[in-house]
């Protein structure tokens, strides 16, 4: 049976606000969730909105969500651009529990099928959903409640090596929830990366990833 994704541009706008009200002044808002990343004319999952306004398709089908997100994911696109994908696929899981639980699921299966360097990728983009969720569905909501994402994702970079990427949404995770030390070096090791990567580089300019980044410094 088709579910249609009921957004509602109100609510999410004011849950954001909130956020960004009660958060520290360094710190605007879940850094994975409240400010879209820059990906130029890369594909990703249909979405309308700008900075915190967050508003999805309503005609969007949230069963096919699981089946959209994987392959936007196997299509190599880089980390940024999987990173805003995984933004999105948590905003349409949000209105959809069963959608939001296929998608992790999934998402574990590509990233247990091995450690070794063409699994980075799987490792990242599970280790990611899990932290994303965790800044946006309740507890009560959340699949992935008690799976430690960062640590898939420090498993990824072990695994990619240098790749200032994936030190930017380090990066972010770790402004959020710490620790404060590898959020300082993960921070280092993007902006010195961005120098050579215009995608990066355009994400980091950002008012809003500039005080995230900034929050732990």
């Amino acid at each position: 049976m088709k579910r249609s994704y009921r957004f509602s541009l109100r609510f999410t706008s004011l849950a954001c606000l909130a956020v960004l009200i009660l958060a520290t002044t360094a710190l605007a808002g879940p850094p994975l969730i409240c400010h879209p990343f820059d990906i130029g004319t890369a594909k990703s999952l249909p979405f309308t909105g700008t900075a915190w306004r967050l508003s999805g398709n309503e005609g969007y089908d949230t069963a096919g969500l699981a089946r959209d997100t994987l392959a936007l994911l196997d299509a190599n696109a880089p980390v940024i651009v999987r990173m805003e994908t995984l933004r999105r696929a948590t905003l349409y899981a949000g209105q959809d529990q069963q959608a939001a639980k296929e998608l992790l699921t999934r998402l574990h299966a590509r990233a247990a099928s091995g450690d070794n360097a063409q699994n980075a990728l799987a490792l990242f983009d599970f280790g990611y959903l899990v932290e994303t969720y965790g800044q946006w569905l309740g507890k009560d909501h959340n699949p992935a409640a008690g799976i430690d994402g960062y640590s898939f994702v420090k498993k990824a970079l072990a695994l990619r090596g240098n790749d200032p990427q994936m030190e930017f949404a380090a990066a972010l995770i770790t402004s959020f929830r710490g620790p404060a030390g590898e959020h300082q070096e993960h921070a280092q090791k993007a902006m010195a990366g961005a120098k050579t990567d215009a995608l990066l580089s355009r994400n980091l300019s950002s008012d809003f990833i500039v005080s995230v980044m900034k929050s732990r410094s």
